[in-house]
């Protein structure tokens, strides 16, 4: 096999659930992945094309390559620069609730750095008038509409997936078909790839053809998230809900993040 630039991203988003997606689509005999992130369009870029086809691995005719880094879906050169690589790239976006992302990605930090304010300090610019920080980066990535909009400067909607971070969970075999379809694969990946581990409360992929153990995402997913006051929630609910309606219709995908407030 050689070396090949990708020909598919999954660009996004941090805490949405890519790695279990990178994981579940690796299964595909089709498809070849970095399994670490390159971030070649936001910090490495000045390394040039061939750094990043050399990080790649060998694939052979009719095989995908792959990355995944997250934060080029918030990194304003990015679309450009992946452009100008390849302006037929293939893009997946994984999404999920911005909220429970955003506590997602504060936990994430906690666990690297204990010392850090509470997320109720750090999501309001005053919290008397309920100003929420939109600077603040856990904030400010779920604001997907936003983001998306620099996206479809480059490309059109048919070269980008969005997937459900939900429904990865509840669903991963459905989530999975879209994709394989997306990036014209034979639907391999199916149901009797996955299993759900009642610990993790996740599903697991069963055994991956090249080993024998089931593959379960390692211990840095699925923390406990800290108890967070729910006057934050509510009023993060409402700073959100404009910007996902907004994100709804430019997708014209409905990911009924309101629907699962009002359950509740």
């Amino acid at each position: 096999g050689e070396k090949r630039l990708p020909q598919a991203l999954i660009i996004g988003v941090k805490k949405g659930g890519t790695r279990a997606l990178l994981e579940a689509i690796r299964a595909h005999p089709d498809v070849r992945a970095v399994g670490t992130e390159p971030h070649f369009f936001d910090r490495n870029y000045e390394k040039g094309l061939e750094w990043y086809r050399n990080v790649m691995p060998k694939t052979l005719d009719g095989q995908i390559t792959m990355e995944k880094t997250p934060s080029y879906f918030v990194t304003n050169e990015a679309p450009r620069r992946i452009h100008s690589m390849a302006k037929d790239t293939k893009l997946i976006v994984v999404v999920r609730n911005p909220v429970t992302r955003a506590i997602s990605d504060y936990t994430q930090t906690l666990s690297k750095k204990p010392e850090i304010p509470t997320f109720e300090v750090l999501a309001f610019k005053n919290r008397t008038l309920g100003l929420i920080d939109a600077s603040w980066s856990a904030i400010r990535i779920g604001i997907y509409a936003l983001h998306l909009e620099n996206w479809l400067q480059y490309f059109p909607l048919s070269q980008i997936l969005f997937v459900s971070g939900e429904r990865l969970i509840t669903d991963p075999a459905g989530e999975m078909a879209k994709v394989q379809d997306f990036l014209g694969l034979k639907r391999i990946v199916t149901e009797k790839h996955f299993y759900f581990n009642k610990t993790k409360g996740f599903p697991c992929l069963k055994k991956p053809e090249d080993s024998s153990a089931p593959r379960c995402l390692g211990k840095s997913k699925g923390r406990t998230h800290p108890k967070i006051d729910p006057d934050v929630i509510h009023r993060l609910r409402k700073f959100y809900k404009p910007f996902n309606i907004m994100f709804y219709q430019m997708t014209g995908q409905d990911f009924q993040w309101e629907q699962e407030e009002s359950d509740k």
